[in-house]
């Protein structure tokens, strides 16, 4: 039987704050003007995504640091791409008390080319045997892992009973100030950012076309000359999630699991592209904190096991104003292209 757990809101707030410990450590690890060539090696395949020498190292760092946890929040058993052939690792002996989920590197890519931000995904929950999800999550971290000529990266908690705090940490000094993220208070996507996610071919026809309707119900007539809507496919989730609890995204949502139905059941695939997973929306308390909206494609709450395999779609809406116009184009979008 697993250890009962007892963890009250002071536990937490200590769990969210060694999981912001962790993503620092990781960006110290990984980040940085002398990051070796041979982070882009590609070493092998998990978790539904395409594993490189970078990830390995920040995989290697987080199961040292764990294993240093105060006592009270172990065994342990951490969740995520990388740990394990299943998806899981256990750290210490014996039934866990606390269960992780954890995407050390989110946005690899781009960070590895030293194009943008990637980020550091933490999530924390009293480990159960059966049923646990991220509804279940009580602590979480998104720590941004930045590039060489930043000059400072963002941090952003949530605990259960604590509520939200971001800071922002000069990278010079290591001083953190503290802040509060905003997200959009705007009514419509008029000279807005707004996006449905199409980062790789496969499905971009479809996301094409689901935003073009979304553009036209929810912004006005584009002037000759003119466009209202604007698209910026940041490829990471904790990114995205990022750019809707700080104002800067009114609208965005990844569809990637349903638009790979649509196409199997067209005949045009039996090979799934990348999609996102559980560890990838490991953020989500934090955006839902912020004040963001945050649905599964089909308008109903997010909700996902930890596991490494489940492909999770979502919907963000920076206000409920901007969920009124959207939502109702995405659900008919959806049940055109699949019926029953």
């Amino acid at each position: 039987m697993p250890n009962e757990v007892n963890f009250g809101s002071a536990d937490w707030v200590e769990v969210a704050e060694l999981l912001a410990a962790l993503g620092k450590r990781v960006r110290a690890e990984v980040c940085g003007s002398a990051r070796p060539a041979s982070d882009s090696e590609v070493v092998g395949f998990g978790g539904g995504d395409t594993i490189f020498r970078i990830d390995t190292r920040a995989e290697a760092t987080i199961r040292q640091a764990v294993a240093d946890w105060p006592d009270r929040f172990k065994p342990l058993a951490l969740f995520g791409e990388g740990f394990g052939e299943a998806g899981m690792t256990a750290i210490g002996v014996g039934a866990p008390r606390l269960a992780l989920l954890i995407d050390p590197i989110d946005g690899t890519r781009g960070l590895m080319y030293d194009k943008r931000s990637a980020w550091f995904i933490a999530a924390a929950a009293p480990y159960q045997l059966d049923g646990l999800s991220l509804s279940k999550v009580c602590a979480s971290a998104l720590v941004e892992l930045p590039t060489s000529k930043a000059g400072a990266f963002d941090v952003f908690l949530h605990a259960q009973g604590r509520g939200l705090t971001a800071e922002r940490i000069d990278m010079r000094d290591g001083r953190a100030r503290a802040w509060r993220p905003q997200p959009s208070q705007a009514v419509s996507l008029d000279f807005g950012f707004a996006q449905v996610s199409n980062f790789f071919p496969g499905t971009k026809v479809l996301a094409a076309d689901l935003m073009e309707r979304i553009a036209t119900a929810a912004s006005e007539p584009a002037r000759e000359g003119e466009s209202l809507v604007f698209d910026d496919q940041y490829i990471s989730t904790g990114g995205q999630f990022v750019e809707l609890l700080c104002g800067h995204d009114r609208f965005c949502c990844d569809l990637r699991p349903l638009f790979n139905r649509i196409r199997a059941g067209r005949r045009d695939t039996d090979r799934p592209g990348i999609e996102c997973h559980p560890y990838d929306a490991a953020g989500l308390e934090i955006l839902r904190a912020a004040g963001v909206i945050v649905t599964d494609g089909w308008g109903r709450e997010l909700d996902a096991p930890f596991d490494n395999t489940t492909g999770v779609h979502w919907c963000g809406y920076a206000n409920e104003t901007l969920r009124g116009l959207i939502e109702p184009v995405i659900q008919g979008w959806l049940k055109e292209k699949l019926p029953g």
